[in-house]
């Protein structure tokens, strides 16, 4: 099992949730779709080449945006973070992955 974190635009939030779900992550036994969310504020800036979704090159840009946080099983993690590259408006979104103990 693994922890699946990702921070996405406020406004995005739902259809990149809705991407990852879609592949069967977040399931805790007979429950579906289930994350946690927290709110806050992401900072970048895009240098030379980039492409941004919001903001302009070599200017600092702070975004609403949020974390989520979910389960994944291990045989659905790798489809779950293309779903989550595929629906998400960043070039280079933000995420992590942890591999869970089963203790």
């Amino acid at each position: 099992m693994y922890k699946f974190v990702f921070f996405v635009p406020e406004d995005n939030l739902e259809a990149v949730k809705d991407a990852v779900f879609a592949t069967g992550a977040g399931r805790i036994g007979d429950y579906e779709r289930c994350c946690f969310e927290m709110k806050g504020e992401g900072q970048f800036r895009p240098t030379e080449g980039a492409q941004p979704h919001i903001g302009v090159v070599g200017s600092i840009e702070r975004v609403k945006e949020y974390r989520v946080e979910l389960v994944c099983e291990d045989n659905l993690i790798r489809t779950a973070v293309a779903a989550m590259k595929k629906a998400h408006p960043y070039e280079e979104p933000a995420y992590d992955v942890w591999l869970l103990a089963d203790l």
